[in-house]
């Protein structure tokens, strides 16, 4: 963290009407969002501002009140200034599960709590009682654009884009069926060791914050689940994927089917999330002049090319084979030719 803060003048204001004007404030080092958080030190609070996302910073007051709502830990809203985007939130602290990892604490531990928070939430129909959008196949398929756009010229820069694109996206189309119109619950999208603290003062699946929700959508449960067991910041012991997934899959709600239809569109999935990171991986370095993300690199491939085995896409592997001669290998020297 940094400091000293400089805030908003509705931010000012909104620490006057709560008595904290005095208030230290620190800002959280800033991540690759618009928005600011900054500690009030020794207040149990922190002040966010994102006055640029309106949507978003909606979706955040009314999907803490829901995720608490449900028996899950999400910053309460203490006080908020709506049309300025500026909020007083619960202070979760420091231990977030990357923290708690890198101190030394039970890997296996901290991500059985993650599942089993994700097991509470999957089993309550109330989750989808949330005014969001809906992630379905063509959205889908909209997100797999970036790799075609960004990804497939920086490994073959002689591809026809617009050519592939088509292709790609007809291919992904078919292969996306068992995902179409699974809206069973609501997902976060980016459940990961960054977004997700441990909170020891509290019990049962409270225990598990949850952090960057603003972007919820209503979708398959097994995306989330994924996002934690395929995260491309780290690798899980090994043998631990398994283990959670199979421990999920003891717990899952029955509606979800077979656990063997479970892990396909949990396969499915990755293969998809994959895809799409390894295009924005390339745009970030590109576009926006942050090759840091390319280090990711080498564990997303080998992640998209297991998905694309366990999801049994061989029309996607073979498209992939025939336009693009060589991906893989040219794909492993990005960082290497991008980074400076």
């Amino acid at each position: 963290m940094t400091g000293p803060a400089q805030i908003l003048p509705a931010s000012a204001d909104l620490l006057a009407q709560q008595g904290q004007d005095a208030a230290r404030l620190t800002a959280f080092k800033s991540d690759a969002s618009p928005r600011r958080y900054y500690r009030l030190e020794g207040q149990g609070m922190v002040l966010m501002e994102d006055p640029t996302d309106p949507v978003g910073f909606d979706a955040f007051l009314r999907l803490s009140a829901h995720l608490n709502d449900l028996g899950l830990s999400a910053p309460r809203i203490l006080a908020a200034n709506e049309a300025a985007g500026v909020a007083l939130i619960e202070d979760f602290g420091d231990t977030t599960y990357t923290n708690c990892l890198s101190a030394g604490q039970d890997e296996g531990a901290l991500y059985r709590l993650a599942v089993d928070a994700l097991l509470h939430l999957h089993h309550d129909p109330r989750g989808v009682e949330a005014a969001q959008p809906r992630y379905d196949v063509a959205r889908m398929l909209d997100e797999l654009a970036v790799f075609a756009e960004w990804f497939v010229p920086a490994v073959a820069p002689d591809v026809d884009v617009a050519s592939f694109g088509r292709d790609w996206r007809a291919r992904w189309q078919d292969a996306l069926a068992p995902v179409d119109a699974r809206f069973d619950t609501l997902v976060m999208r980016d459940f990961h060791v960054d977004n997700l603290m441990l909170l020891e003062d509290r019990e049962g699946v409270r225990r598990c914050g949850l952090l960057d929700f603003q972007d919820c959508v209503l979708g398959p449960c097994e995306y989330d689940l994924m996002s934690l067991l395929q995260d491309a910041r780290r690798d899980l012991s090994p043998g631990l994927e398994e283990a959670l997934l199979t421990r999920y899959l003891v717990g899952a709600p029955a509606h979800l089917g077979r656990p063997k239809e479970i892990r396909r569109r949990y396969h499915l999935l990755a293969a998809q999330r994959h895809a799409r990171i390894l295009g924005v991986f390339v745009r970030l370095c590109q576009r926006d002049g942050k090759p840091r993300y390319l280090e990711w690199m080498p564990r997303v491939l080998r992640q998209f090319q297991t998905a694309l085995t366990d999801a049994n896409l061989t029309d996607i592997s073979a498209l992939l084979d025939a336009r693009l001669p060589n991906w893989r290998e040219k794909a492993a020297t990005l960082e290497t030719r991008f980074k400076p």
